[in-house]
């Protein structure tokens, strides 16, 4: 992190006797923060998801951040969730040892205030915040798109913490033929095929395959299960385009994911799913999306976005069984007209969301069955977003959203945000608003359906409101030497109401939800730092101090899981006469608050300072064809050192030798001299140590 923090302060101090002369053009930018040409990058990239509507990054009023997969490919992953690693202020999150379910934290906040998008609509969410982010291949990644802060009044629920837009490839930019093959020495296999061809004179259609496998059973720490989820997964994807008259949009697009994953002790085999005898969590995983965009044949510029996606889980959790299905339909209709000064954008929407388990969460009293009583859920609404243009400089954005759901009546998110651009290599942004999520309790909280903790709802959850403000200044510097300086700095806050929390302290025997009596606060400071250097050498760096709190009868809080330091960093230097491409990528963290199990829980309270550091050659002396190899986790780094276990119990995953006393509470003995009972949640960090990888990338145009 100092270091990190040193090279930008350098960086700056020797920007300010700089000139501000025009950049020579360079052949390849490698995010939308690093672009080849003042002009025709820096300030004409297109952006979308701040606003609902194409606007040019440097003149939308809300900051919105995008990456590119050439910047993804710094670092190469099998899907879009372990990526996001590299993103400042964004975290991928393990959050089981065992099946290895995750989410994606933005500024310290857990991953259910996250929204995930595909192509602007809502198609991850809920129950497939779970597993279905893993099966997003990064073949089909046109760029990404990160909004922090809440953006219901777009957006509508589960958008209270910020938003990630994944935008697919266009088929008129897309290879004929693409191929991304990959393994590691740990034996993971991941291969993108892609394909592009004309079907008739007015359609094209762009189809994308991803497989991933892993099937190594490793156990590196010792404690007879598995470090790692074994996973077998296919994802197919396919978009149609169309040509229209007046270039008016209609496109399609479809995509099926299965998956097969599970961990658990080393000598667990099918045979054993669902009984008592040997434990593993197995998830099975069945999903269809479809997606499609039609501009309607009228003088005005109306557009009809539409998604459906139905998502299937068949899951045991040892002797437990998860079983659920969810289905979400949603229609967006958005008119966009500008009248003089005023840029408006009308929206209806609705969604309806249905959902059916075999918890308590929709009445069933037999976990063998699906619910008696499955929800159904419809989110009818309206929006309006006015962009006044008083000046050159100065631009105001005003929007309400106004929601009527079906449970919980009527819901109100106002919006707020003002530009000022200084000159045309400086801005500043004011970004104000409101968000709402309602709570899919036994979808989203991965400890609520693990271990041997009771799950206890204490009363009718309300849903959680959130107010935010952030202010957001870049600073572009260029010299006449070639070299391209880009500064951006945002301070945040959030304030919580209704935030529901798992209470995993007062009773180490249940977790314990609830609406909390108090309030929950996410405020912090963000820096980025882009520097190109004539000569080949590019460097990317940025830092984040955050501190997310639950406040409650006057007593602070850390908030579970979550770091006040974090800082990411990428160093490329380009060997043109070789054609070689270098690239050192990392992340650091600061200690974080670890769910312990009681009083006399030997492990850590708190996790010590971790990295995860990564090198990859690339080499490209042919056109159409790249090979890259390289070493993830040189320090070999794994959250089980400095801990005398991390799994509880593994030695008795079904409590078989567990005692209690007359309150019910876990009982110290000889054999369990900790009082403790099986709980796979104590992870903070991948349990991947240093592995080698290899792979190929062929494109033809």
């Amino acid at each position: 992190m100092r270091v990190c923090l040193t090279i930008g302060f350098v960086l700056l101090f020797a920007a300010s006797g700089w000139g501000m002369q025009q950049d020579t053009v360079r052949k390849q930018s490698d995010s939308l923060y690093l672009h080849a040409s003042p002009i025709d990058r820096i300030l004409h990239e297109v952006v979308v998801t701040g606003t609902l509507k194409e606007v040019r990054r440097m003149e939308s009023p809300v900051p919105v951040e995008v990456y590119s997969p050439a910047f993804f490919r710094k670092n190469p992953t099998c899907n879009i969730f372990d990526g996001l690693q590299q993103v400042n202020g964004v975290r991928p999150q393990t959050n089981c040892n065992v099946c290895n379910t995750g989410d994606i934290r933005i500024n310290g906040l857990p991953g259910a205030y996250t929204m995930v998008l595909i192509d602007g609509m809502p198609i991850v969410s809920s129950l497939s915040t779970v597993y279905g982010l893993s099966g997003i291949p990064n073949a089909l990644i046109e760029r990404v798109e990160i909004v922090k802060g809440p953006a219901s009044s777009l957006y509508g629920s589960e958008a209270i913490g910020g938003l990630i837009n994944i935008i697919t490839k266009k088929n008129s930019g897309a290879a004929r033929v693409s191929a991304d093959v990959m393994g590691t020495t740990w034996g993971e296999w991941n291969a993108d095929l892609g394909f592009k061809v004309k079907a008739g004179e007015r359609a094209s259609v762009l189809t994308g395959i991803n497989h991933f496998n892993f099937n190594r059973r490793f156990d590196q720490n010792k404690d007879g299960f598995t470090d790692m989820a074994l996973q077998k997964r296919i994802s197919v994807f396919q978009k149609w385009s169309f040509d229209r008259t007046a270039n008016r949009v209609l496109n399609i697009a479809a995509r099926y994911f299965n998956e097969d994953r599970w961990g658990g002790q080393m000598n667990w085999n099918k045979h054993f799913r669902g009984g008592d005898s040997i434990y593993a969590e197995s998830i099975y995983t069945n999903r269809w999306e479809l997606i499609g965009h039609y501009q309607l044949p009228t003088p005005e510029k109306l557009l009809l976005a539409f998604s459906f996606n139905s998502h299937q889980q068949d899951s045991r959790y040892g002797i437990s069984s998860y079983n659920a299905h969810q289905r979400v339909s949603f229609a967006q209709l958005t008119w966009d007209k500008t009248i003089r000064r005023h840029d408006l954008l009308l929206g209806l929407a609705a969604r309806y969301t249905y959902y059916n388990d075999n918890t308590p969460a929709t009445g069933s009293p037999d976990p063998s069955k699906m619910g008696l009583q499955p929800q159904r859920t419809w989110l009818p609404g309206f929006f309006i977003q006015d962009e006044i243009t008083f000046t050159p400089k100065h631009k105001l954005l005003l929007g309400a959203r106004y929601d009527y759901h079906s449970s919980h009546g009527n819901i109100l998110t106002p919006r707020l945000a003002y530009k000022w651009t200084l000159n045309d290599r400086r801005m500043l942004r004011l970004n104000a608003g409101t968000g709402f999520r309602v709570v899919n309790l036994f979808t989203e909280d991965h400890a609520a359906l693990t271990g041997a903790r009771k799950v206890e709802i204490m009363e009718a959850l309300k849903p959680e409101k959130s107010f935010n403000v952030n202010l957001n200044y870049i600073h572009k510097l260029f010299t006449s030497a070639s070299s391209e300086l880009n500064l951006d700095f945002t301070a945040f806050y959030t304030w919580f109401n209704n935030r529901i929390v798992g209470d995993f302290d007062s009773d180490p025997n249940k977790i314990i939800y609830k609406n909390l009596q108090g309030h929950a606060v996410s405020k912090g400071l963000s820096a980025n730092v882009d520097f190109t250097v004539a000569g080949g050498w590019k460097f990317i760096a940025g830092g984040t101090y955050m501190d997310v709190a639950l406040v409650e009868n006057g007593r602070k809080t850390q908030q579970l899981l979550t770091e006040k330091l974090t800082a990411t960093w990428s160093v490329s230097y380009k060997l043109q006469q070789l054609h070689l491409d270098i690239d050192y990528t990392g992340n650091v963290y600061s200690p974080m608050r670890l769910p312990l199990l009681g009083p006399l829980d030997p492990r850590n309270a708190y996790s010590p300072w971790w990295s995860i550091q990564n090198i990859q050659l690339s080499f490209h002396r042919w056109h159409a064809v790249e090979f890259y190899a390289g070493v993830k986790n040189f320090l070999n780094y794994t959250p089980a050192k400095g801990n005398p276990f991390l799994i509880a119990r593994a030695d008795d995953p079904f409590d078989k030798r567990v005692q209690y006393d007359a309150s019910g509470k876990v009982m110290a003995t000889p054999d369990n001299p900790y009082g403790l009972t099986f709980d796979p949640n104590y992870v903070y960090a991948p349990n991947q140590g240093m592995r080698f990888f290899f792979g190929v990338r062929v494109s033809i145009q």
